[in-house]
This record gives structure tokens, sequence and C-alpha cells, in this order.
């Protein structure tokens, strides 16, 4: 029996640290908060340099309960992480999802050894240690404590993603323009991640990029996307929720 404040059926992704902290969103519409948005809510919250995108691969957890339209009957799909296999008892509380159903997701660990996980360290020290928070992402970009009241109750800003093809002159001549906007039309701090696809095909992939320029915007939900060049002014206001 689900809580009074959760729904029956919904989307619950988990996004922990190696550190044992936790970000996490129940999603009743299904249509948000991928856990590359839990990342860069981890980013703003931490203080970190960069998204933390390693975290999908190693650190997440994912349920989904749904009605079964012939029986009726409430079906759960829920799987975690071999890093966080352990926290099966919290992903009980915060989904209402008993141990029983949850399965282990072994698809991405190749990506999760230990010498590579040592050299994420180094980038993101804060990663492993332990501030005891345990928060919730709702709807809205809002945060809700469970625990550690001495962070910040919301979040900020823009996360953006520009993904580019090699360090061309026209590429340069795109960043400049776009930070020149961004500069011009923002009133909030924005994070503004280049990534060359030439170089990391594998993020590439996993934001579905298959042209460049391509411009994400992930944080505040939704998840928007523009592809083309870059003077396209009214587009990008339009990405940005400012047009």
């Amino acid at each position: 029996m689900a809580s009074p404040d959760q729904p029956l059926t919904f989307k619950g992704l988990a996004l922990f640290t190696p550190g044992g902290d936790l970000i996490y969103s129940i999603d009743p519409s299904k249509q948000g908060h991928w856990h590359v948005q839990l990342s860069a809510a981890m980013q703003n919250v931490l203080s970190l340099p960069e998204v933390p995108l390693f975290l999908n691969d190693c650190y997440t957890a994912t349920v989904d309960r749904w009605i079964d339209r012939k029986t009726q009957a409430l079906q759960v799909a829920a799987t975690a992480k071999p890093r966080v296999w352990q926290y099966r008892p919290i992903l009980q509380v915060i989904f209402n999802t008993p141990i029983q159903h949850w399965q282990l997701d072994t698809t991405t660990e190749g990506h999760c050894d230990t010498a590579l996980l040592d050299n994420y360290r180094q980038q993101f020290p804060q990663l492993w240690h332990h501030h005891n928070l345990v928060l919730r992402l709702d709807n809205l970009p809002t945060f809700r404590y469970i625990a550690s009241p001495d962070l910040p109750t919301t979040l900020s800003g823009y996360v953006l993603r520009l993904f580019v093809r090699g360090q061309t002159s026209t590429t340069i001549e795109a960043l400049e323009s776009l930070h020149q906007l961004l500069e011009q039309t923002l009133t909030c701090p924005y994070t503004l991640r280049v990534v060359d696809v030439q170089q990391h095909p594998d993020l590439a992939e996993q934001d579905n990029v298959t042209a460049t320029p391509t411009l994400i915007k992930t944080w505040p939900p939704p998840v928007r996307r523009f592809v083309g060049t870059l003077d396209r002014k009214d587009r990008i206001l339009k990405l940005l929720d400012l047009n």
C-alpha cells in the first residue's frame, strides 16, 4: 500500500554517490527526471566542477510500477546497480517497493572498475564524502529535506551541454556567440559543458546526439535540445524558456 503522499503507479529514479548520499525522483507521469537530470542536481547541490555523468553507469537504481490492463494487478520492475545493491533497505522505503522485487543490473558494470573510479575520485572528491544527504526531486525544481539542513533547498541556474565535432574555427565562433548570448540574456548562473563527439562518442550516444552542433538544456526540466547552427537566437531563447 502506497503512502498518502506517494502515487500507486510511478517511475522512480535514484542516484547515489560513492559516499552514500542519495538524490531521487518519483514521477507519476513517467515523462521526466532522467538520471542525467539527477546528476545535474547533484552537481548543483554539492558544488561539483562538472555534472558527474559516470554516476549514471555505476550508482543508480530504477523502479517502474504500473497496473496490468488485463488483470488490474500492480506490476513492479525494480533494478539496482551492484554498487548500490547494499542500499535496498532505503530503496524499499523511499519507493515503497519490497526488497524481494529488486533485481541486480550489471549491464554497465564494465564502466565501473576500481581503477576508473579512482580517476573520478580525484576529480570529484566530494562524492566520496558522506553528507547525510537524501533529497527528493519533485516535479518542480525544488527539493524536500530528509536530512542535511546545511545544504540549499532549491536549485538555480542552467545546466547546458553543447556537442560539437572538432575544435574548428567554426566551432570556436559558435561557442563565442553562444557565450555572448547567455551572458546577455541570463540573469542567473549557468554551466556550459562542451563535448567533442570525436573524443567522447560515448557521451554523444548516451544523449542520442546524431548531428552537431547540438545544444541540450538538462536543467531546469524539462530537458530540451536544439540541433543546428547557433545563430538562431530565437530558437535558443525558446530552448531556455525565455521566449
